[in-house]
């Protein structure tokens, strides 16, 4: 599993031209789920990102998680994390799980983040043409493999 980690002020998700999730001040997590991908990468995954210390405390320093600050989480599916661009120019997905075991594990992921204690965790729509807008905060971008976590 792959995870763009962005920490953001606000990003919200639209499709056919009504938003459909929105969080204020957290992370926004761009989720790929590979090929043999499972339920334990989704639980260190969630418990990594959750327990991630990268927001600022007083002292201007990342000391705080998301935990610690009460932030959102808005987790979107992003198979195209999942891309070989080793050969020619059209990255190939072949990589990515097939639809339904990355659905699941999408939604596990989500209740993961929920059972870690996200006390807001939302989501895109699974599969959906969907418009990502977010604010940047910092920027802070972060990418999270669960395989590397599992060493």
């Amino acid at each position: 599993m792959i995870a763009v980690i962005q920490r953001v002020t606000r990003a919200s998700v639209t499709v056919d031209g009504a938003t459909v999730s929105a969080i204020g001040g957290g992370l926004l997590i761009l989720l790929g789920v590979a090929e043999g991908d499972s339920r334990r990468d989704a639980e260190v995954l969630a418990d990594k990102i959750a327990n991630l210390r990268i927001f600022s405390d007083s002292d201007d320093k990342m000391n705080l998680s998301l935990l610690t600050t009460g932030g959102a989480a808005l987790v979107v599916s992003q198979f195209t994390l999942c891309a070989n661009c080793v050969k020619g120019r059209r990255p190939d997905f072949f990589g990515a799980a097939k639809p339904d075991t990355a659905n699941e594990l999408y939604e596990y992921f989500c209740e993961r983040m929920n059972t870690a204690g996200v006390t807001e965790v939302k989501q895109g729509v699974f599969g959906a043409d969907m418009k990502v807008e977010l604010l940047n905060d910092g920027p802070v971008t972060i990418i999270i493999n669960s395989g590397e976590l599992k060493k």
